[in-house]
């Protein structure tokens, strides 16, 4: 996951709507079915969705209250306590 990648995307959110990157996400899991796909590909198709996910976390979070700065700096720390694990 990348963060400034995972910014951007709550903000496209705040500015748009949810819905935009929910129907990417969809299109994007539907293509990791191409059977033609290389292991690269899939890895980039892979990071998108993962950081459109951690968007829409961080996003929910702003809206339950949480100031942006601190729900992204929360959604990276429980992120990386997860990896360490």
């Amino acid at each position: 996951m990348k963060l400034p990648v995972i910014k951007h995307l709550a903000q496209f959110i705040e500015e748009n709507d949810e819905d935009f990157v929910l129907e990417t996400i969809e299109t994007l899991e539907s293509l990791t079915e191409v059977s033609s796909l290389k292991d690269e590909e899939l890895d980039v198709i892979g990071e998108l969705i993962s950081n459109m996910y951690g968007a829409i976390e961080v996003n929910k979070m702003i809206k339950d209250g949480t100031p942006k700065k601190e729900a992204v700096n929360s959604f990276m720390k429980r992120v990386l306590g997860s990896i360490d694990k």
